[in-house]
């Protein structure tokens, strides 16, 4: 089995490509099982990873990354292409605003590496994969889809939401957007020659910038309205990469 290109759906993503996708695939890897699937694209196929799972069962900080991405790498993937539901750090960001990610500030405390059986350090220099993100940025244009380039993306453990003066520090620290999975997810691809890319999309204002306390509900329906341009924009960017073989 091998598969160039995976994409990895997060909520209100995950699910809609999941509908398409057919055949059940299970990679084993030192650190557990990964669940995906065969989804095609075009005359081509890629492999499916729905993030949290059926029924988003799994939170973020239980998500098995490690699992995830040594098992991508197993079966030979070059590109990934994810989404991620992420708040906003700018009050000129509001809800709907597509952001593709250049570079993270990881407060997880997770210290997620494949590599605690030897000693090996990782340049980071392009944390998220030039290449990558060149195909998500053209699929972008191509559908002519708003959006914002080079967005620092703050990842935070979860699964609560962030603190209004911590949203103030994340913004003063450089941070554009903030969540629990992406960072992780780009941290492991890179140790594992992965070229991964991250379209985030804004489900809310950070906890102070607006007038009203959040709730999973919003953000979920918020990525209901947005999940088919984010579904799009994955199936193109992942077209462009197969392409590219």
């Amino acid at each position: 089995m091998s598969w160039r290109v995976a994409l990895i759906g997060g909520t209100g993503v995950g699910a809609l490509l999941q509908a398409g996708a057919t055949t059940v695939v299970h990679v084993p890897t030192r650190y557990g099982l990964l669940r995906a699937r065969v989804l095609p694209i075009g005359d081509h196929e890629a492999l499916l990873v729905n993030r949290h799972g059926v029924g988003h069962r799994f939170p973020p900080h239980r998500v098995n990354y490690h699992a995830i991405v040594q098992g991508l790498k197993n079966v030979g993937v070059e590109y990934c292409f994810a989404s991620a539901a992420v708040g906003s750090l700018r009050a000129d960001w509001p809800s709907q605003t597509l952001a593709i990610c250049g570079d993270f500030l990881d407060f997880s405390g997770r210290n997620p590496t494949l590599h605690d059986r030897r000693v090996k350090h990782v340049d980071f220099t392009h944390p998220f994969g030039a290449n990558a993100n060149k195909l998500l940025v053209t699929a972008a244009n191509e559908l002519d889809l708003d959006h914002h380039r080079g967005a620092v993306y703050v990842c935070m453990n979860g699964p609560r939401y962030e603190s209004p003066h911590e949203v103030r520090a994340l913004r003063k620290a450089g941070g554009d957007v903030v969540g629990m999975t992406a960072a992780t997810e780009a941290i492991l691809c890179r140790e594992a020659g992965i070229e991964y890319a991250c379209a985030a999309y804004v489900t809310n204002l950070g906890t102070g910038l607006a007038d009203r306390t959040l709730t999973h509900d919003e953000v979920t329906e918020v990525m209901s309205r947005g999940g088919k341009r984010l579904e799009r924009l994955l199936r193109r960017a992942a077209e462009l990469a197969l392409a590219d073989a």
